[in-house]
């Protein structure tokens, strides 16, 4: 189920015209990420900047900037990915000899989930126990970014207690040779266990891994629910075990097929550092605000390792793929919490949080208010902004419809309510940082229990004898098939 590592995903991306290289010189302070974007825009390719100023190893962009790339990247379409995931999280305990023989290649299929320890890897083939990270052709996205940041990091940290396991990305601001900041919101899995550090007054152990598994980069952004591990989630995907190697300095796995992997720890101890400003994916400069301090111990890569990046900025952009990804595959996920739930989509001028339209089955009155109390109440969903609901029918994904629906069915006193909760760290719009305003949307038609007393107007539809009638005779009114 497709390739693993970013050398033999090159020579596919090749093979299928997704990718050319770039043999002119570049610089990675600006210059990288304005050819990016612009490929991006213009629907291209992945490319390999081959020539990096100040730096001996090749940069990969755009890598996720297609569905086709994400397909080949994958192994699969992201419409299997999402019925696998669908089968697994509804798979029931059997109750006859024929589920438990149905339920059995499924069961095979689990052992995928436990991943694979193993004692040599490629990205241990180079080890610096003097690590410089001025060597990695990091980039600079933005004028008015406040330096240079790793923006594709699988950042790998344990509970001390139990040892769970959290990858999450989280932006990295180069400080200086050794140090970076580690922009992690107070909401995610890495910040928590950097509390539990905290708390116990120890260093945190850190790995970084770069590259490799393109999968594995992705479920690193992808809020999945809690306890639900991402190498396990992959080996599932994938259809076969996650090989992990531990680290060299620190009491941590990593992926072996990693491009690199950044070792060290984070003192909770040591005062917060100022990171950012940072060009976001909101299209505007996150502030400087102050965040944890990555100590690189040790720095590990193949011997022909490829440095990935990623540009974010306006909408849409090489992220707005990821986030559609997302949109599919936590589609099972949430109907599993809320059955009633048809459709979901997250659009792309959204911003991932600010707009969540949903499809429901209408089975009571204030049905829609109730669904969205509950998605505001679902993992990362609490960060949504807008939540409109609509009727099973509605293709909420026709953005046309979509408004017409509004216009047609929204009686803003009666169906529009206003919330608070948490934010995004990165929603500038908040009066305080991670807390702000939400407003809920019920798009639905409304019934006579809800206090519609008018009756619901009938919606326009041609008679099925006319419609045939004319697609018979189309030919006749001289128009081509």
């Amino acid at each position: 189920m497709g390739k693993t590592t970013l050398h033999d995903l090159i020579r596919v991306l090749e093979r299928h015209g997704e990718l050319k290289r770039v043999s002119a010189p570049v610089d990675p302070v600006l210059e990288i990420s304005e050819i990016s974007q612009r490929i991006f825009q213009r629907k291209g390719p992945a490319l390999l900047f081959e020539q990096v100023k100040g730096s001996d190893f090749p940069v990969l962009t755009n890598l996720y900037g297609s569905e086709r790339r994400l397909e080949l990247l994958f192994g699969n379409s992201i419409e299997s990915f999402t019925s696998l995931l669908s089968d697994l999280i509804n798979a029931e305990i059997p109750t006859s000899l024929k589920e438990t023989l149905t339920l059995l290649p499924k069961l095979k299929n689990l052992k995928a989930s436990i991943p694979k320890k193993v004692s040599s890897a490629p990205c241990q083939e180079i080890v610096q126990h003097s690590p410089n990270l001025f060597n990695l052709p990091v980039l600079q996205t933005w004028p008015g970014d406040a330096g240079r940041f790793i923006t594709l990091p699988q950042v790998i940290t344990a509970d001390p207690k139990d040892g769970t396991r959290n990858v999450g990305m989280y932006r990295l601001q180069v400080y200086d040779a050794q140090t970076t900041g580690m922009h992690w919101h107070p909401h995610k899995g890495g910040a928590h266990h950097f509390r539990l550090f905290k708390k116990l007054e120890k260093k945190m152990p850190v790995a970084v891994a770069l590259g490799g598994d393109p999968l594995l980069t992705y479920l690193a952004t992808a809020p999945l629910p809690e306890g639900l591990d991402e190498w396990a989630l992959a080996g599932l995907l994938r259809g076969k075990r996650i090989e992990i190697i531990p680290c060299i300095t620190q009491d941590l796995y990593v992926p072996v097929e990693a491009d690199f992997v950044l070792e060290g720890y984070i003192d909770p101890r040591e005062p917060l550092k100022t990171e950012g400003p940072f060009g976001d994916h909101t299209g505007f400069y996150s502030p400087p605000e102050p965040f944890p301090v990555f100590h690189v111990t040790c720095i590990t890569h193949r011997k022909a390792p490829i440095y990935p990046a990623t540009v974010v900025g306006k909408p849409p952009l090489e992220d707005a793929l990821l986030g559609k990804v997302t949109e599919r595959i936590s589609l099972p996920i949430i109907r599993k919490l809320l059955p009633e739930i048809i459709d979901i989509d997250l659009p792309t001028y959204g911003c991932f949080h600010n707009f969540v339209l949903v499809s429901i089955d209408k089975q009571y009155p204030k049905h829609a208010t109730k669904v969205i109390h509950a998605l505001w109440g679902l993992g990362q969903m609490m960060f949504s902004k807008f939540i409109v609901v609509f009727d099973r029918d509605v293709n909420i994904h026709d953005y046309g419809e979509v408004l017409w629906r509004i216009g047609t069915h929204v009686d803003p006193k009666r169906d529009i309510f206003l919330s608070e909760g948490p934010t995004d760290l990165l929603d500038h719009t908040s009066p305080l940082s991670c807390v702000g305003g939400k407003m809920g949307i019920d798009a639905t038609r409304k019934w006579p229990e809800e206090g519609f007393t008018r009756p619901w107007p009938k919606e326009l539809e041609m008679s099925e004898e006319v419609v045939r009638l004319v697609s018979e005779r189309w030919k006749d009114y001289g128009f081509d098939p």
